[in-house]
């Protein structure tokens, strides 16, 4: 175990006590009153009753009575630009609402990504989410380094991040949705992928940035791009990521493009594997499910996003009971206004019970595993990240439930996934505090909300001049 910190030689350590907790571990094991114990960057203990006597290095010993700690929540999908565009095309299915919204989303450019990629990061820090991802693949021609903007933003904001470099080739003249200005070219994209993962990506156990390959989806990019995106990801050892069965216009479009489902595409692109995840995967069949399954591909089930465009439910009880690994998403913030994950664990839950499984779809306990595990073991990190374990990273959120919103609900997991949001007392990422009783400690919430309305407002009249 490699210290982050020291204290009169030994580690610094916090020990928090008297709380409930949900350890996510393949046990699901639970306590009704535990303790953590966290140790520079990782958690050295966790168990019922108090902490060990004579720990050395205490810098904070935290009461939780009352509270609810758990895994950090883990977000797998999310555009960042989007938070500068929220609450336009409310009544838009997703194609209806994409055609809508590419002339605005054309002419973004760097200062805009930073505000809006502070603004996205801070709601979810805020809700407790500790490892964050961003599908960034808007690069309008001159629009300054985008890439580097939104790693920036989630540095300052202290949250573990996974940049998924997207990319688009298929502009207008090619059949595509963006205009051409706002599109890459086959080279140019591989090539500023390449530099993006050889200038952040971080393979260490304890990393904060990663990079994943990340070409937009099978409507908007060429075949040549999806399959030597796969070929650098796997030159590179890095993860792949895309959209993929969202709607059943996308899988009209893959039969009568390429003579074959979205699946099939993606196996025939070298895009299935347990290096890779999609987004959304409304519209599996059992054939499909089955080929995700066996290839160990991950799912990135975004309930609130689906609801809003009229995407559909996805089978996700169906994905589970086959051994597909799913996480919970945000998606971007102008299919999800609120841009907060805690919220997904509930609509999640919801929103499949009104599936076919009904009441048995998904219970509140698999609904916490879905933003937790789930979320890591999609992002490539389970052996790090997702439960609370001696030796992982102490990634760790404290849950606030005796207030009027939760007190009479004796369940803390079922307070937590079936009630209101509720409050953050403690968020640590990396063992340091990233948000204390409700507020962000590493970043101005409100000086990021004059910003991203600022910006929201300078791209509104950008694009309403055209």
């Amino acid at each position: 175990m490699a210290p982050s910190a020291a204290h009169d030689g030994a580690l610094e350590r916090i020990v928090i006590e008297n709380c409930a907790i949900a350890t996510v571990d393949a046990d699901d094991s639970e306590y009704a009153c535990g303790h953590v114990v966290v140790a520079g960057n990782r958690i050295e203990s966790v168990g019922a009753g108090r902490a060990p006597e004579g720990l050395g290095g205490v810098v904070r010993r935290i009461d939780g009575t009352g509270h609810l700690v758990t895994p950090g929540l883990v977000n797998t999908h999310h555009h960042f630009y989007q938070w500068i565009t929220r609450g336009l095309a409310t009544d838009h299915n997703l194609f209806n609402w994409l055609v809508a919204l590419y002339p605005t989303w054309a002419r973004i450019d760097e200062p805009m990504v930073r505000a809006a990629a502070q603004g996205s990061l801070a709601m979810m820090a805020r809700g407790g989410v500790t490892t964050a991802m961003d599908h960034h693949y808007v690069y309008p021609r001159g629009s300054g380094d985008l890439s580097g903007a939104v790693i920036g933003a989630a540095r300052e904001t202290g949250v573990r991040f996974t940049l998924a470099r997207g990319s688009m080739d298929r502009g207008t003249s090619d059949g595509g949705l963006p205009p051409d200005f706002a599109v890459e070219s086959l080279e140019g994209a591989l090539a500023a992928t390449e530099e993006t993962i050889d200038q952040h990506h971080d393979a260490s156990f304890d990393a904060m940035t990663q990079v994943a390959v990340a070409p937009c989806s099978p409507f908007s990019v060429s075949t040549e791009l999806m399959r030597q995106g796969a070929e650098l990801a796997r030159r590179k050892g890095v993860r792949l990521h895309t959209h993929g069965s969202e709607t059943v216009e996308e899988e009209e479009f893959c039969k009568e493009l390429f003579g074959m489902g979205p699946t099939d595409y993606f196996e025939s692109t070298g895009w299935l594997g347990s290096d890779v995840w999609m987004a959304h995967c409304v519209h599996m069949n059992d054939s499909d499910i089955a080929a995700f399954a066996r290839t160990g591909t991950g799912v990135a089930h975004c309930p609130s996003s689906n609801a809003r465009l009229a995407a559909g439910i996805a089978r996700v009880p169906d994905m589970l009971k086959a051994g597909v690994p799913v996480g919970l998403g945000v998606d971007g913030t102008a299919s999800n206004e609120s841009g907060e994950l805690h919220t997904e664990l509930r609509n999640a839950l919801l929103i499949n019970r009104l599936g076919a499984h009904r009441e048995a779809a998904l219970n509140a306990r698999q609904a916490l595993r879905l933003g937790t595990y789930g979320g890591a073991q999609v992002l490539g990190r389970a052996g790090q990240i997702g439960s609370l374990e001696p030796g992982k990273l102490a990634d760790l959120v404290l849950w606030k439930l005796d207030t009027l919103a939760h007190s009479s609900i004796a369940d803390p997991v079922v307070a937590l996934v079936f009630g209101a949001a509720a409050p953050v007392s403690l968020s640590l990422v990396d063992g340091k505090p990233v948000v204390e009783a409700g507020h962000l400690t590493t970043v101005d919430e409100d000086a990021i909300a004059r910003s991203t309305r600022d910006e929201a407002q300078r791209l509104a009249r950008i694009a309403a001049q055209g």
